[in-house]
This record gives C-alpha cells, sequence and structure tokens, in this order.
C-alpha cells in the first residue's frame, strides 16, 4: 500500500501533466487490487440439517443401568443412518449382540420429521415384537455448531409395561454422539425421571 506522505512528496516534484499521469495510474492499480471477499455465513442450526448430519455409520456401547448394583453393563452396538432424498426421511438399522440366547438383535426404524410442528414420526420393526409405532415432539436445546448440539425428544408411552413420559436427550460433540432414555411413570404421584439406557456412539 502506497503510504499518502509518499504520495504528497512524489507530487510535489512533478509537473501538473507529470502529476495527472502519475495519479491516473495510481487509480488504475487501486481498482485493479480485488476486494477482500466476505466469508460465507454458516448454514443455521436447525433441527432439519442436525437430522440430515446423522447420515453414516456410528459404533459404542448401548449401556443398561442396575440399580441393585449401582452399575452400568454395556453391548457393542453398530448403528446405520441413510438419510432419503426428500431430506426429512431417515432410515436407522441398530445391530447388537444380547448374548448366547438372543444372538444379533437388529432394530429398524424408518421416522418421518415435520418441521413445521418440530414433530416426528417413526415405525420400529425388531424380531420377534409388534411394530411400535411412535409420535415424538424434538427440542433444539443447544446449538453450537452443525456437530455440537443437545436434542430432547419427549414422547407418552409404556416402559416396563407402565404408562410413562419418555424422554431422551442426545448431545453430540465432534464425532461422538450420546443418547440418555429416561422415564417417568405416570402411575404414581409427583414427577420422577430414572435413566433406564445410554448409547455412546462414535462416527466412523
Amino acid at each position: 500500500m502506497l503510504h499518502p506522505i509518499a504520495i504528497a512528496a512524489t507530487f510535489s516534484n512533478m509537473g501538473s501533466r507529470a502529476m495527472t499521469l502519475t495519479l491516473l495510474a495510481l487509480l488504475l492499480a487501486a481498482a485493479a487490487v480485488p476486494a477482500a471477499e466476505t466469508p460465507a455465513a454458516s448454514a443455521p442450526v436447525t433441527l432439519t440439517s442436525i437430522r440430515a448430519g446423522l447420515a453414516g455409520a456410528w459404533t459404542g456401547k448401548l449401556e443398561y443401568r442396575d440399580y441393585q448394583a449401582d452399575r452400568w453393563f454395556g453391548l457393542p452396538v453398530t448403528v446405520r443412518v441413510e438419510m432419503m432424498r426428500d431430506g426429512l426421511t431417515l432410515i436407522r438399522r441398530a445391530d447388537f449382540d444380547d448374548g448366547p440366547k438372543t444372538g444379533i438383535v437388529t432394530i429398524t426404524t424408518a421416522a418421518l420429521f415435520d418441521p413445521a410442528t418440530n414433530r416426528e414420526q417413526s415405525v420400529s420393526l425388531r424380531k420377534g415384537r409388534e411394530a411400535e409405532l411412535i409420535t415424538t415432539t424434538l427440542r433444539l436445546t443447544r446449538a453450537d455448531a452443525a456437530d455440537r448440539w443437545t436434542i430432547e425428544e419427549v414422547r407418552d408411552g409404556r416402559d416396563d409395561d407402565r404408562p410413562a413420559r419418555i424422554r431422551e436427550t442426545t448431545r453430540r460433540d465432534g464425532a461422538t454422539m450420546v443418547t440418555v432414555k429416561e422415564v417417568d411413570f405416570l402411575d404414581d404421584t409427583g414427577e420422577t425421571w430414572l435413566v433406564r439406557n445410554r448409547t455412546s456412539l462414535t462416527r466412523q
């Protein structure tokens, strides 16, 4: 960049014609310098974009809380998520080994999200069980980045053959994602949330 004092000193030693030509050259040179590009604004973090970002393969553990032993017991799990072309429907397949008696368990879930209501309708299929139809309300409670967020999902259903309000909180931080399932049984007084299980995954 030319300093203004240097330009003024140059002009003071020139005739009017030379000064005019020099000024024109400086203006043309300045016009040729490209303007600094404005950084592109990052896309907003929404429930729709978050769901789309789940596509791919994940591995980790499905853990259950043993309240008598006061410890967690885990099973290896693999999860694959595929987003459909409509951007709102996803297919999730989870596989885990439930021991020598049961063997490999596969749970396949198809879920459709409605961004107008923040509700997700899904159907889950598992061998030996009736199809499970679920309607869940989603709430985005943290949206730091496309891969750093927290979602809370709440629905009414049954757990341990009792009516319950079920809450699943999913927290993602980069390549890791943890979902904690809690239940509040509706056939007793008061509100008491119990942790039922959690799934800890790492993107592959």
